[in-house]
């Protein structure tokens, strides 16, 4: 390096070290002061405020709709439990009838079966009665043919007529 590099380049750091920032404030500030207040006063109504006003509707709407669906939220689950409640009372009550139905059922197959034993018990003891009667109509029977039969047997046997 040269020189006069080194010594501008010392000078830079000399004034860097001292931290002095050198702003030159002339008429042009001013201006950028002037218009920006100029700005804020026309921009102010027409712009910002209906932004404002706009944000602050989107803002109400919002929060309105949720509270809404939190109103609606509580409705449905009233509605469901409702709901529930009366599932369970129609529950209860088919499970009643349906108890009720059963009982009848189990009666009347009672009081079917018991005629049923009865009117079987009968025809069994009237069969039984018939046949002991048709027995001893069919042993009196034989009571007569026996004695023709045992004299036919003895005369057979004999070869001569037994009497008896």
């Amino acid at each position: 390096m040269s020189l006069a590099m080194m010594g501008a380049v010392e000078s830079n750091l000399a004034r860097a070290a001292e931290g002095a920032v050198n702003v030159d404030f002339d008429l042009t500030v001013v201006g950028q002061i002037v218009l920006f207040l100029i700005l804020m006063v026309v921009l102010k109504p027409t712009l910002f405020d209906p932004m404002l006003k706009l944000f602050a509707e989107r803002e109400k709407r919002i929060q309105g709709a949720i509270d809404e669906s939190h109103v609606m939220d509580k409705e449905s689950e009233e509605a469901e439990a409702k709901y529930q409640r009366e599932m369970q009372k129609t529950r209860d009550a088919a499970n009643s009838e349906r108890e009720k139905l059963r009982a009848e059922a189990v009666r009347t197959e009672n009081e079917i079966m018991s005629r049923v034993r009865a009117s079987t018990a009968k025809t069994l003891e009237d069969g039984r009665k018939q046949a002991e009667a048709d027995a001893a109509q069919v042993r009196a029977a034989l009571r007569e043919q026996s004695k023709v039969l045992a004299q036919d047997i003895a005369t057979r046997v004999l070869g001569r007529e037994v009497q008896g």
